[in-house]
Order: C-alpha cells, then structure tokens, then sequence
C-alpha cells in the first residue's frame, strides 16, 4: 500500500558510493530535506531496478538523518516501486541504454498513484542538447550532424563554433574551434567519432567570458535564485565545481521572461524539474536528468536556506492534480 510520506530517489553510482557528507549534490540537500520534514526516505541506482512481470520493483537503501547530514543504511531491501507517493530520478548522464532501459521499467510504475519525476517517457524523448529547439527563439544558433562538411561549412559561417556531444555531463567532450584553428578536422574527427556519432554544433556566444547561469526551473517556476559558472584554468568553460568559480548570478530582465515562454511546454512533456544554462539570453541546455541547483552556493550566496524553498515548491507540484499541473494552474 502506497505511504504519501515515502519517497524514493534514484541516484548516481557515484553518490551511492560517497552517500555521507556530499553538501556540493543536489540529492544531498532534497534528501535531507525530506528526513527532516518526517518523510521516510529511501535510494537506489539504476541496475537495482527490475521487473517481476508486469510490477516494477527494486531493491532499496533506507536513510536517515542526524548530526546535521544524511546516512544509509546497509541492508538492501525489496520494494514494490507503487508504494512510494513519489520517486525522483536523478541519475546522471551519459543517457545511454542502461539509462534507457531504467526508463522502460519505471514506465510500469502506476503514475495514477505515484508521480515519477522526471517522467520516464519524457527522459527517453528528449535530449537535454536538443530540447532547446523546442524554443527556436531562445537558442543559439545550431545545426545537429555527425558530417564534417556540413559543421565545416557551419564553423565557417559563424568563425567560432562549440562542439556538444549528445548524451554526455560535465562539459565532458565538449570543445571549442575557431576557423583559424589549425586541427579542424582532427577536432571534428574527434568530436564524431569519425563522422558516425551526432553532435550538436552551437554558434559561440561571447558572454560565455562572463560564464553562463544557471536557471533553476521547478513546477513551471524559474526562481530568482541563481549561480553564473565561470571559467576556470584558462579553459573557455566552467568545469570546476569550486566556490571561486560559482558568483551570484541575478536574473535580468531577458531571463525573468523565460520562465512564461517555457513553462507550459515542459510541464506539458512531464518535465518538472530542470536547470537552464543561459548565456546572452539564449539557452544552452535544459538539463533534465540530474540538474544540479547548487544549493550549497546559493545558501551562501543569497544568505538563504535554498533547500526548503525548492522542497516547498515540489511538495506543491506533488500534490497538485496533474491535470491542473498541465494547465500551469499550482
């Protein structure tokens, strides 16, 4: 039987691993969260997953809260996923069949009785590089290709380019190239592993100098709490994850505009948590795997406890009718 006060994340191997004071993830400070409002909290990763027939199931790890951080317990147990009230999945890429096929066993859960965040058909159809052409006029400049004629013809166009594989975190495999660069084809080459894997290819935009913020986007709110990630060892990219490299990041004006200019398509798609990088107004990307909200930085930053106004916000999304969710009505 369903328990509304059970909820279950599904997390990196990596977070599984170092679970215990880990205050720079996100999971981290949602979990805690949750503990500390009396909700039971439980864990797993994607290969503890699985189908007996038709019923998704899983094996678990309990957590708990105390001396200010989060712990697990080592006993796995076995759980129906239809009676948690709520399941987070919060893997991180690379998107790749193993991630795929979560998502295929998370279809079996019973969404009437169980909201699944992000939906798991939603995880499978969009790419979080490609997503921003849903929104034409809020993305760079863009052609997706795995021919090196056609991004050659792109670069020219644009002289600097950024290269973006598809399914990958980090900014790992992403490079930059100018026209005047003297490995353009060892570099495309690189890029699409020979021509045969695709890749997004954006116009460089020059704000990136500045570095590019971080839009928290949760139940069609866009809060006014955000990080810019700037550069670090004279790379052109944040790749960092250092207080020296994370600033405060008000919104301006351009970017409080997004939020009315997005909202109902995503909810629409079942996507109800995100992060939106932005750089000169334009969407980079809209995470919607494991978006980071930099909790951690903008306590510091805001002087805020950033935690229980984003756990505020998707309690209301939990318990808001889904059919009043798609109409953008909380």
């Amino acid at each position: 039987m369903k328990n509304d006060k059970k909820i279950l994340f599904i997390i990196d191997e990596i977070e599984l691993k170092y679970f215990e004071f880990n205050r720079l993830v996100t999971n981290f400070w949602l979990i805690k969260c949750f503990l500390d409002r009396n909700y039971e909290v439980f864990i797993t990763v994607k290969n503890l997953l699985y189908l007996n027939g038709n019923i998704p199931m899983a094996k678990i790890y309990q957590t708990s809260s105390r001396n200010d951080n989060i712990y697990k317990n080592d006993i796995l147990d076995t759980i129906c996923l239809n009676e948690f009230s709520t399941i987070f999945v919060r893997p991180d890429p690379p998107v790749d069949i193993d991630y795929i096929n979560a998502t295929y066993i998370l279809s079996y859960v019973n969404n009437e009785q169980t909201f699944v965040i992000n939906s798991p058909q939603a995880l499978r159809d969009f790419n979080e590089k490609l997503y921003i052409n849903k929104f034409p006029n809020l993305a760079p400049e863009n052609i997706v290709s795995a021919n090196k004629q056609i991004i050659k013809e792109f670069l020219f166009k644009n002289n600097e380019i950024i290269i973006k594989p598809l399914n990958r975190c980090f900014s790992s495999g992403v490079f930059y190239l100018n026209r005047d660069d003297k490995n353009i084809n060892a570099i495309i080459d690189t890029a699409t592993n020979n021509g045969k894997t695709i890749v997004m290819v954006q116009k460089f935009l020059n704000g990136i100098s500045k570095g590019d913020k971080r839009l928290i986007f949760i139940g069609g709110e866009i809060f006014k709490y955000a990080v810019r990630k700037v550069a670090t060892n004279n790379d052109f990219k944040f790749n960092e994850h250092t207080s020296a490299n994370l600033i405060k990041g008000d919104l301006d004006e351009n970017e409080k505009l997004i939020e009315s200019q997005i909202s109902q398509t995503l909810l629409s798609d079942g996507i109800y948590m995100a992060g939106l990088d932005v750089i000169d107004g334009k969407i980079i990307e809209i995470n919607i795997t494991s978006p980071c909200f930099f909790i951690n930085e903008i306590n510091s930053l805001y002087n805020v406890n950033f935690e229980n106004i984003i756990t505020d916000k998707i309690l209301s999304v939990i318990n808001t009718p889904k059919n009043r969710l798609l109409t953008g009505v909380l």
